[in-house]
């Protein structure tokens, strides 16, 4: 484990990683549970058509389940932060991946591909900072 040059790095490490933690704990509970809302935006438009031609689902109903598996990543991003960050991560990676598949919104693809991103800096500050001291 590596010495921090500075006591006040302890400090910055934890602030950054309760940032991450929160957010990453907070947003996909939130954006879970308006899949069964849609007051943010109607999620379906997301969903890659050949999706459903796979699932014998309505886009609803599919909507719904990824609204119970976003609460749960959200919550266990709260309990657990270092498994819940790379399940938080590979949720984003495998949105990502649906839609650059079906080449719809590369814009919000590009995007959860950068959260995945900011999902494993904070799985993997959490370790570091169990074990670092703050002020």
């Amino acid at each position: 484990m590596p010495t921090l040059a500075h006591p006040d790095e302890g400090h910055v490490l934890h602030t950054l990683q309760t940032t991450l933690r929160v957010t990453f704990g907070i947003v996909p509970i939130v954006a879970g549970l308006d899949k069964f809302t849609n007051i943010l935006t109607n999620w379906e438009q997301y969903l890659n058509p050949l999706v459903l031609r796979i699932l014998p689902l309505s886009a609803v109903t599919f909507m719904h389940l990824v609204g119970v598996v976003e609460i749960i990543a959200g919550a266990l991003v709260l309990a657990k932060p270092r498994v819940g960050a790379f399940v938080v991560m590979a949720w984003l990676i495998a949105i990502a991946l649906q839609l650059l598949v079906g080449w719809m919104f590369v814009d919000v693809a590009v995007g959860d591909l950068v959260l995945s991103i900011s999902a494993l800096t904070l799985a993997r500050l959490t370790p570091i900072t169990d074990h670092t001291p703050t002020r």
